[in-house]
């Protein structure tokens, strides 16, 4: 099972480098397009206060957004190093 779900949509660059970050560093997640899953649409939605903000991650049922995409915010929410 992964630890960190990412909610994402296609058109997306900070959903791209969030990521490009990740899989550099060997991070495995579960990817989950919000355009193909009302369900994931809806989730982003709650956690953001109504806003539909992607990339939207999911770690321990906590959940956070990465846009505008900030790699030392998402290393320091992750615990993994900033540097591949």
């Amino acid at each position: 099972m992964y630890r960190i779900t990412i909610y994402t949509t296609t058109w997306c660059p900070d959903c791209w480098r969030t990521t490009s970050f990740l899989k550099e560093r060997g991070v495995e997640y579960c990817e989950v397009n919000i355009e193909e899953d009302e369900s994931a649409e809806e989730i982003v939605i709650k956690a953001n206060e109504g806003k539909r903000k992607v990339p939207t991650l999911e770690v321990g049922g906590r959940y956070f957004a990465c846009s505008p995409f900030d790699p030392e915010q998402l290393a320091s929410e992750l615990n993994i190093p900033l540097n591949p």
